[in-house]
């Protein structure tokens, strides 16, 4: 029936609507469901929000308590008129339809899970459920040991460890100091095996320890120009970053000067001028580069604030002005010359000899603006500290007729000789041109140079007597050693324990010499590294075990016995073991000590 404005809601009206019903909208607007056709009781029931608050709390209760027992028949299965289920619809049945009867847990909280309502059952286990016995004695806290964490080197080398043999972790474990001080002492200069065992270490693709990588990094770039190689300096630099300090890029900058690839550190420096040296080297590349105006600047700024020496004032000054000093005297020679001092004196026409220059130097007169007589004395002394490949050698040594006689021009024309012989074919001319060749490759000490070139080659020739024995004494300095060794032509202790050491089994009965016993001693089974060399080895130190036992051959060569017996046996106990016969068959057959 109608609802004047005004009078109660009845009871029985209230419990019919559903409490979904009496939401009103946010504005506090009417409530659509129950605004009559006439508008009157819409208007004023929703009045406000708290009207209908008030409303929703008074019909709530009674709704509730019919939700647990009556589901109310979905809008599409009621009839349109009645309002009352459709027979057949889930809804209609007569169960669902009777009143339910009060519910004793209707007053507790619902879940959106069953499950969670569901008390666990009682599994009726003991108080201890893990019958072990206890891991500790005490409630004590454990000694913790910390170690901080250091990121690891970058590997840098030319030669990948799958070349050399040796591991990335070479220098592992070892302290930079005394690994630059072992780089810099040992000699290497009277043992071709020695030699190439270096600069296998100096190039091969090693990780620097955690500390001091940077030492290292120096002290293995300073031996490599000491070795007079300044082209491998120069990649090493390049492939480690020459412009990350101050210091690589000074090293960088001298290996570049001598070996004419000074355009390349020019141009950096010119872009980075906070790396330069000093104010020399930054006036040489600014000329260098054409810009000859910043170059005069820094030239008078550099005179003005006495940044610099009157003798390298006065060589800039002539570089910087050579018109003006056409006609002047030479310059003094300098007492001692670096990269930069010597490019400069090259460059206004007064070029310095480097037969008294450190060994790298010797690297500037391989270039096509020195001399012929100028690059054979150089490629001979790089030859002979093993910096240069003996093909260059061969290469300078048949580029021309000798022009004098006596000295580099003599050693050339015996080998150009024997060349020809070789060619050949010929026994008889082998065999009278071999001694004299050998003779002057002595006379220059680069006899392992001349084995490796033309040892393949006398092992075809068929030669006798004392020819058949210097070819195949020469067959023993070269690479394939072990192979000459199954063909010694004659039946002599001498030559018998030689091919045994090629073979890596002397034997001791034809040990003429204590040296000969030291060197079948470090062959012997069970031959042992010493025990300050194994203590290394346990601790993962290989690089610097190496090291130190290419100290004890340079002090065996020298005499000491039981040093070069204890240097033996460590590189044939780290797998060194062409290197280890290399050295004895050497130290016994080039006769340098």
């Amino acid at each position: 029936m109608p609802i004047e404005p005004g009078q109660p809601v009845p009871t029985q009206a209230r419990a019919a609507l559903p409490a979904s019903s009496l939401s009103c909208p946010p504005d506090g607007g009417p409530a659509p469901h129950l605004a009559p056709r006439s508008g009157g009781f819409r208007a004023q029931f929703c009045t406000g929000v708290s009207l209908c608050v008030l409303a929703a709390a008074l019909m709530a209760a009674p709704t509730l308590a019919r939700a647990e027992t009556a589901t109310v028949a979905p809008a599409e299965n009621r009839d349109q008129k009645t309002g009352q289920p459709q027979p057949g619809s889930p809804q209609a049945s007569p169960d669902q339809s009777s009143p339910a009867k009060p519910n004793a847990r209707s007053s507790n909280p619902l879940s959106a899970i069953d499950w969670l309502a569901t008390p666990a059952p009682d599994p009726g286990l003991p108080g201890t459920v893990l019958l072990e016995p206890p891991v500790t004695g005490s409630a004590s806290l454990p000694e913790v040991t910390v170690t901080p964490l250091t990121s690891l080197t970058p590997p840098i080398g030319l030669v990948s460890p799958a070349s050399t043999g040796l591991p990335v972790d070479l220098w592992r474990g070892s302290d930079a100091q005394v690994l630059a001080r072992l780089l810099h002492a040992i000699p290497v200069e009277r043992s071709p095996a020695m030699q190439s065992l270096m600069f296998t270490l100096l190039l091969s693709e090693t990780r620097a320890p955690a500390e001091g990588a940077e030492t290292l990094l120096l002290a293995r770039l300073d031996r490599l120009m000491d070795l007079g190689a300044p082209d491998p300096a120069q990649a090493l630099a390049e492939q480690a970053g020459p412009t990350k300090t101050k210091a690589r890029f000074r090293r960088w900058l001298n290996a570049t000067l001598l070996t004419g690839d000074e355009q390349i550190a020019c141009s950096t420096l010119q872009r980075q001028p906070h790396l330069a040296p000093d104010y020399a080297a930054r006036i040489f590349c600014a000329a260098r580069l054409g810009d000859w105006q910043t170059a005069v600047l820094l030239w008078e700024a550099a005179q003005a604030l006495e940044l610099l020496s009157k003798a390298q004032l006065d060589l800039l000054d002539r570089f910087l002005n050579p018109d003006f000093y056409e006609d002047a005297a030479p310059l003094p020679a300098p007492k001692h010359s670096d990269p930069l001092t010597f490019r400069l004196f090259e460059t206004i026409g007064e070029r310095r000899p480097t037969a008294t220059l450190p060994r790298a130097f010797a690297a500037a007169d391989l270039r096509d603006i020195a001399g012929w007589k100028a690059q054979l004395e150089a490629a001979e002394r790089l030859t002979r500290i093993g910096a240069l490949n003996p093909n260059h050698l061969l290469g300078l040594y048949s580029e021309r007729s000798p022009a004098a006689s006596g000295g580099v021009w003599d050693r050339v024309a015996a080998l150009q000789r024997f060349e020809t012989a070789l060619q050949t074919g010929s026994s008889e001319a082998v065999a009278k041109t071999l001694p004299t060749a050998w003779r002057a490759m002595q006379t220059a000490r680069i006899e392992t140079a001349f084995a490796d070139l033309f040892a393949d080659q006398l092992a075809r020739i068929p030669l006798e007597g004392d020819a058949a024995e210097l070819a195949w004494r020469i067959r023993l300095l070269a690479p394939t050693y072990e192979t000459a060794s199954h063909e010694a032509p004659s039946g002599s202790d001498q030559a018998a324990f030689w091919a045994s050491i090629a073979q890596g089994v002397p034997d001791m009965a034809r040990a003429r010499t204590g040296r000969d016993q030291a060197i079948a001693a470090a062959f012997a089974d069970g031959s042992e590294p010493p025990a300050e060399l194994q203590a290394l080895l346990t601790d993962g130190q290989l690089g610097e075990a190496i090291l130190r036992a290419m100290i004890l051959f340079g002090r065996g060569a020298d005499g000491n016995l039981g040093d070069l017996t204890d240097a033996l046996a460590m590189f044939r106990a780290v797998g060194l073991e062409d290197t280890a016969r290399r050295a004895a068959l050497q130290l016994m057959l080039l006769e340098r000590h």
